[in-house]
């Protein structure tokens, strides 16, 4: 990761003479934006990130902006364009980026008359703000969750560590459908 996050955690966990300890909601907002800015969460993050996500307002957006207020409450949140991005990124697509998120939030079809339902394949701009972030440490800790498949052929989004079991298995149920369907005419060929 970056320098200034590097900076926060030295500041957050320093017991050195020069660093400055924070206390109260200013370290939970610092130890928060350290582990939100990977896929990597030890069991140190537990505090903030329950302090963090305990956040919520009546409205959605208010959540966010009471969010981003807390993450701001460290210094370093704002010490740069590039840091204040990340803070904003976070405050955004934390908590929504995940696989079981995107299954439930990128589903479209069914209708009325029960058609069926298909699971985008394209991440909301939030999650792409935040994983592609230069500061953030998604990209080289393969956490990112992966969409296998086709949206037309059932596909959906899976963690990265679960990508090898379920593309086999959808692979598996691809080739039971095709193989059920050729006998269906010449159309299906």
């Amino acid at each position: 990761m970056k320098l200034l996050i590097l900076a926060a955690a030295a500041a957050c966990f320093s017991g050195g003479a020069s660093a400055q300890m924070f206390t109260g909601d200013t370290k939970l907002s610092c130890e928060a934006i350290l582990c939100l800015s990977s896929g990597v969460r030890p069991g140190e993050c537990q505090p903030s990130l329950s302090r963090y996500f305990g956040i919520h307002r009546r409205k959605l957006r208010d959540t966010f902006r009471a969010r981003l207020d807390f993450l701001n409450l460290c210094p370093v949140a704002q010490q740069t364009p590039e840091m204040r991005s990340l803070v904003a990124a976070m405050s955004q697509g934390a908590g929504r980026c995940d696989a079981p998120y995107l299954n439930a939030t990128l589903s479209y079809g069914g209708g009325m008359d029960g058609g069926p339902v298909y699971i985008g394949n394209t991440m909301p701009g939030y999650c792409q703000a935040l994983y592609g972030h230069a500061y953030s440490g998604y990209q080289s800790t393969s956490t990112l969750p992966v969409y296998v498949g086709m949206p037309e052929r059932g596909g959906y989004w899976v963690e990265a560590w679960d990508y090898e079991r379920a593309l086999a298995e959808y692979n598996a149920r691809i080739a039971a459908e095709d193989a059920a369907n050729s006998g269906n005419g010449w159309w299906w060929r």
